[in-house]
């Protein structure tokens, strides 16, 4: 009985630290980027994050309006929840239920996106790892890296190893 306690006392734990890891970054940002294509076109985005504690770890928000044009718009927005692993600092995405009830990741062999997230220091980031049809993969990383005021923002895609596009920006603290 007293080993249960133990258990569910160090279970408690661990669940405090990974929400502690996530602290300093609660909160909601927003800002824009001009984003320049390799055909010398130009769009404005804006562009937003949530980060916030949640009953098993934390959930990230995230969205993007490109501004084209004339004034049309188009917004992306995507969500993901994040549980502790087994290695300090870093987090499992918790994007699907199994049978059980319990949140698992995507299968990346399916086309689904592989995502984690880790705190080093000041810098959140997260990481999605997507396969192509014919097994090239695409790797996104965004680190959001706390300074006064809000957060700077940098967003790398990495085709096969080589850099295809990056974005930087200064995210402003909301709340």
């Amino acid at each position: 009985m007293l080993q249960a306690a133990m258990f569910c006392a160090a279970v408690l734990l661990l669940a405090q630290a990974a929400i502690a890891d996530i602290a300093p970054f609660v909160g909601a940002y927003t800002g824009s980027v001009i984003v320049t294509h390799p055909d010398g076109e130009s769009e404005l985005r804006d562009m937003s994050v949530t980060i916030a504690e949640a009953k098993k770890g934390f959930t990230v928000k995230w969205s993007t309006v490109t501004i084209k044009g004339g004034g049309n718009r188009k917004a992306k927005t995507y969500e993901i929840s994040f549980v502790d692993s087994d290695r300090s600092g870093i987090f499992a995405a918790a994007m699907e239920q199994n049978v059980f009830g319990h949140a698992v990741q995507m299968d990346p062999m399916k086309g689904d996106p592989y995502v984690w997230s880790r705190i080093a220091g000041d810098t959140f980031t997260v990481f999605s790892m997507f396969i192509a049809p014919n097994g090239d993969y695409e790797m996104q990383q965004y680190d959001r890296t706390l300074v006064k005021g809000g957060l700077d923002l940098k967003y790398v895609v990495h085709r096969n190893g080589e850099p295809t596009r990056m974005v930087s920006t200064f995210l402003k603290r909301q709340d």
